[in-house]
């Protein structure tokens, strides 16, 4: 017989990133519950999987949300076994024009709803002496980056999460790791890219294109490559405090 099914929650999971870890997980047999703030875009991740998936429709940056969608996956699983801390947001633009609502969002999304998420998980991940916690990070978390101050700050935070929470877990059977990919091709760097446009008067292809030629692979990362990096975080039983980045090849 092999294993039996992990109970796994993945936050952001409506598109992008999120999505496709969702999808690859629900395919290979798991249980997975999906969060994001709608519920027409949750239904189509997991589309075709209804029996073995539970929709949670839930703002990350609602300091309640941790512990009450964590809560709705114990109560129907009886139990948690793998979270993945996806949702993430960025906006673009010179530090003298990062107002405090761009900081606070930044930090809100990228930091703060991890911590809460980690903190949530923590108590049916200990009593079971076995959790695997992922948070989708960014090499934004470990090198600098012009015009997204708030995020790179956020980032950088998120990883220090990762490496103390993995620290302080690890006794009790949990792993908690980070993926830190480069630019990937999805919504959030297309608004990126958009403003870099915008800020610089330069055409949206033109800036595009520049910042693929950057990347050791001449191309953006893909939400499938990301994905699977992230899962295989949950069969390495003896590794924790990582921070894998990802820039392709």
């Amino acid at each position: 017989m092999g294993k039996p099914p992990l109970r796994i929650l993945v936050t952001g999971a409506s598109r992008g990133i999120g999505r496709e870890i969702s999808k690859q997980l629900l395919n290979s047999g798991h249980k997975v519950a999906v969060t994001s703030r709608t519920f027409t875009e949750l239904e189509t991740t997991v589309e075709g999987y209804e029996s073995s998936s539970l929709i949670i429709v839930a703002d990350s940056t609602d300091t309640t949300s941790a512990d009450s969608a964590i809560n709705k996956v114990i109560e129907k699983w009886d139990g948690m076994d793998v979270l993945i801390v996806n949702a993430g947001d960025g906006t673009s633009a010179p530090i003298e024009r990062t107002s405090n609502e761009i900081w606070d969002q930044s930090l809100a999304i990228n930091l703060t709803a991890p911590f809460q998420y980690i903190r949530a998980a923590v108590p049916t991940m200990k009593a079971a002496k076995f959790g695997r916690i992922i948070v989708v990070a960014s090499t934004a978390g470990l090198e600098g980056e012009a015009n997204v101050s708030a995020y790179t700050a956020a980032k950088h935070g998120v990883i220090g999460l990762v490496r103390a929470a993995a620290a302080e877990l690890s006794k009790y059977g949990i792993t908690v790791n980070a993926v830190c990919p480069s630019y990937v091709d999805t919504p959030m760097t297309k608004r990126s890219l958009e403003a870099a446009a915008a800020r610089t008067g330069k055409d949206f292809n033109e800036v595009k294109a520049a910042l693929e030629a950057k990347q050791p692979s001449g191309r953006f990362l893909t939400p499938s490559e990301v994905a699977s990096a992230a899962i295989a975080f949950i069969d390495l039983p003896n590794t924790t405090g990582q921070a894998e980045i990802l820039k392709g090849e």
